[in-house]
């Protein structure tokens, strides 16, 4: 294990620094990275702080978070999500997730998200206000990951995740990695440091019929089918550093964790749009019920969208947790878990989610 942990950490690590230097969060460049949707979290408790929890995520939603926080799963965990996205743009979101603790320290996880944008009229310039009946976007992605704990306070785990983009008559395809890395130490593991790169791959391309039309030559008269290109687009690739403090509270009589308040934070460098600072705060009761605020800043949050904001969001986020034990000797457990993200137009983002650890 010594020598795994020398060779893969080491490696990991110095892809992860390394393309820091690509990552300028520059707002100029803004619009010209494609399949955004990897940029949203469809999960609802970590969503609830803001997404700031990089360095403590623990379990299913750490697939979005950093993977290496999937090594933490102790058996066999199940994870079902919906979103409202941005409400009042018929924009839904729905996650599934499931990961496997395997080997002595390791774990290997699949999730899957997919967007719903609804009916959407078809027009053409014959008929701009339609008739002509309705299609529905499909957007999917699918990451499987592997994640390992080396040592009692390192943990590490990569994603594979594909990519799919699909029209009626229009599609493009791709693959991106994510890499993540979290260190815990503290007297009782309650000092959380975590690296995470996301949305790593080639460049991303439609093609389809959708691209083509049948056109005649003039001096011809010949009746020919055109098929343009489009251009490729790259992936939003994401560098995240961030830490988390836990406050323990114990039962005077023992040891136990009888209330926690987790202080996070977390640096997000976009390499397409402006870089955002992104702070939390979780307070949890005998792990039953959890209480959950954030805040993500960017440059110009402050100002209205008209002036200088670039975001929908305006930055609040907050959600509640609750959790009860099952099972013989209550080693399972059952949660529900609710956020909510503040926007600016529309009504915000509701997000539920539903887990059981067996």
């Amino acid at each position: 294990m010594k020598k795994i942990q020398r060779v893969i950490l080491p490696a990991v690590l110095g892809c992860m620094l390394y393309s820091t230097q690509s990552f300028a969060g520059n707002d100029q460049r803004a619009g010209q990275a494609g399949a955004q949707e990897l940029l949203i979290n469809p999960f609802a408790r970590s969503s609830g702080w803001a997404g700031s929890d990089i360095a403590g995520c623990k379990g299913l939603e750490s697939m979005y978070m950093n993977v290496a926080g999937t090594a933490f799963t102790q058996r066999t965990e199940l994870l079902f999500s919906y979103t409202n996205w941005l409400v009042g743009s018929g924009i839904s979101i729905n996650s599934f997730g499931f990961s496997q603790h395997v080997g002595e320290t390791g774990a290997i996880s699949l999730g899957i998200m997919s967007m719903n944008f609804g009916n959407i009229p078809i027009t053409t310039e014959n008929n701009p206000d339609g008739g002509l009946g309705t299609y529905s976007p499909s957007y999917l992605n699918i990451g499987l990951s592997y994640a390992k704990g080396f040592s009692e306070n390192i943990y590490g785990g990569m994603t594979l995740r594909v990519i799919s983009e699909n029209l009626p008559n229009l599609a493009a395809q791709g693959v991106a990695l994510d890499a993540g890395i979290q260190y815990v130490t503290g007297k009782r593991d309650n000092i959380h440091f975590g690296i995470s790169l996301k949305n790593v791959g080639p460049r991303m391309q439609f093609r389809g019929d959708g691209l083509s039309f049948r056109g005649t030559v003039p001096s011809t008269g010949v009746n020919l089918t055109v098929e343009q290109r489009s251009a490729d687009f790259e992936m939003p690739s994401q560098m995240n550093i961030g830490g988390r403090y836990d406050f323990l509270i114990l039962k005077d009589t023992s040891s136990k964790v009888n209330q926690r308040v987790s202080l996070a934070g977390n640096f997000v460098s976009n390499s397409f749009s402006k870089d955002q600072f992104l702070l939390g705060i979780e307070y949890s009761f005998h792990n039953y019920l959890m209480l959950r605020v954030g805040y993500a800043y960017e440059n110009g949050i402050f100002g209205g969208i008209e002036d200088t904001r670039t975001t929908a969001f305006t930055g609040p986020t907050a959600g509640v947790t609750f959790q009860a034990p099952f099972g013989p000797n209550k080693r399972s457990t059952f949660a529900l878990d609710y956020s909510y993200r503040a926007t600016d137009p529309f009504s915000g983002c509701h997000s539920i989610g539903v887990r059981m650890n067996l």
